[in-house]
């Protein structure tokens, strides 16, 4: 398999400094990016947009999941595997959350609802749109359900 060198495009400089599992809709965050990296003009439109899809890291992450697991530890839950939960215990140590865009200046861009924590890489921003939505019905089962409710709030 090919491996790739991912480069940070900024990080986040404000928000949440501990990691707290629940209610990031609460969260503000401040993403600094890196003008030597994505260009002084990386943000020209972004703002014209409600929502963006921020991808990444997990920095404080020191291992991967390779196991079944019941998420969270909750024993009330299924074994899943690593690829069946967004938990930040993966193999590349990646998020990803579509989160609502507040404020675009320059390279410093604000959001509301980013599940990562000061110091984490930005690797990607990408706008999102309903256009971008999955086409047809989409489910998950009870246990993500219950997981979620307290995440956002």
């Amino acid at each position: 398999m090919t491996s790739y060198a991912v480069v940070p495009v900024g990080l986040v400089v404000s928000g949440r400094t501990e990691l707290i599992e629940d209610h990031w809709e609460r969260e503000v965050a401040t993403l600094q990016l890196d003008e030597g990296v994505v260009g002084a003009d990386a943000t020209v439109g972004l703002a014209d947009f409600s929502h963006a899809e921020i991808v990444f890291g997990f920095h404080l992450s020191t291992q991967a999941r390779t196991t079944l697991a019941h998420p969270r530890g909750n024993e009330a839950w299924p074994l899943v595997g690593v690829l069946s939960g967004r938990g930040p215990h993966r193999p590349n140590h990646l998020g990803v959350t579509v989160c609502r865009l507040l404020e675009v200046d320059g390279l410093r861009v604000t959001v509301r609802g980013l599940d990562a924590i000061v110091g984490s890489p930005i690797f990607d921003v990408k706008p999102y749109s309903p256009e971008l939505l999955p086409r047809g019905e989409v489910h998950g089962p009870p246990w993500i359900t219950e997981l979620m409710r307290d995440y956002y709030d």
